[in-house]
């Protein structure tokens, strides 16, 4: 019952921290229930993908509460999207269809990361460069990675996560964007929302496809 219900309290805490209650409990709350969800979704056996989101998803918690300190905030966010990576390195499953992602995910890494040096050294924050270029790199693996696993709700909620990212970022660092809050903290919710669900997803349906070809071949 409580697993079928979580995931509506998990949207109700998220629209009334995004549009009602700009409070560092309220941010936190819908975090930990989605920690919760993740937890209550876990495998009885092959735990380890669980375990890795999990400390993931811990980290981001930990980086929301620090962002106000950003090296901190960002820091976190990076060990997150590390154990993140590495989840989704233990489903990789190789597809000449899904390599070709890596192709925009670089292009908009480069777009990114050319704009944010511009936005830094523009504004005064150029030691910052070498922090934020790590993280980008190691977001915009952490998406390729989600995409060559073949699950549709962790490559969904790993590119929401990059594009909730590049929102902040450019509000930060290059210039405004109009109800920039409402954008980043939806999209950064449904991402954690969707990777947290990626626990107990199934494989992706060529990956269906595939498995049945072998059956029958074998």
């Amino acid at each position: 019952m409580i697993k079928r219900l979580l995931p509506i309290i998990i949207l109700i805490m998220g629209l009334l921290y995004i549009f009602l209650l700009h409070s560092m409990l309220f941010k936190l709350i819908p975090m930990c229930l989605i920690l919760i969800y993740a937890y209550l979704r876990m495998p009885a056996f092959k735990k380890r993908y669980a375990l890795l989101v999990l400390s993931g998803l811990f980290f981001c918690m930990l980086g929301d509460g620090l962002l106000h300190w950003f090296l901190m905030g960002l820091s976190a966010f990076l060990i997150g999207h590390l154990f993140y990576l590495s989840a989704f390195i233990t489903r990789w499953k190789f597809s000449f269809i899904r390599l070709y992602s890596v192709i925009p995910i670089a292009c908009f890494a480069g777009f990114m990361g050319w704009r944010l040096l511009q936005g830094l050294e523009n504004g005064g924050n150029a030691d910052m460069a070498i922090p934020v270029f790590m993280y980008l790199i190691v977001i915009s693996l952490m998406g390729f990675f989600a995409v060559m696993s073949g699950n549709l709700l962790a490559s969904c909620g790993a590119l929401l996560f990059i594009a909730s990212d590049s929102i902040l970022s450019w509000n930060m660092f290059i210039s405004d964007i109009s109800h920039s809050g409402v954008l980043i903290m939806t999209t950064y919710y449904a991402a954690q929302f969707l990777i947290a669900s990626s626990i107990r997803s199934k494989p992706a349906f060529s990956d269906l496809g595939n498995k049945k070809r072998t059956e029958l071949q074998a």
